[in-house]
């Protein structure tokens, strides 16, 4: 169960890697647009981590608060891209509050980690 965990968390920062590439690369073009990065790896790093919290449960006691803040996180940037997928172009605005967003969940899950006594 343990390498399935591994596996997964793989996969998931992947995806997060893959749609902040995709943010990052239009970072000085001046028109934005979703591409397939950002929706590739939005919808991946979404159901990666799905999954990694269902093998989290099985292996104890995950910090729930934690996962109910990526979800949301991940769920608003995982709406956001496929509404906007087919659009030649998306607002400055939605493209920093995706950028904003994507960074946000990397911060929850490496700055939110559980109390060691």
């Amino acid at each position: 169960m343990e390498t399935l965990r591994l596996v997964l968390l793989f996969v998931h920062i992947l995806g997060f890697a893959a749609l902040l590439g995709g943010l990052l690369v239009q970072l000085r073009a001046e028109t934005k647009s979703v591409n397939a990065l950002m929706r590739d790896g939005s919808g991946t790093a979404f159901l990666a981590g799905l999954f990694l919290v269902g093998v989290l449960e099985s292996l104890g006691s995950p910090d729930h608060a934690k996962i109910g803040v990526k979800f949301a996180i991940g769920l608003v940037i995982l709406v956001l891209v496929m509404a906007n997928v087919r659009k030649p172009s998306i607002p400055k605005g939605l493209y920093l509050g995706l950028l904003a967003l994507t960074v946000a969940n990397i911060a929850v899950a490496v700055f939110w980690s559980p109390v060691h006594a």
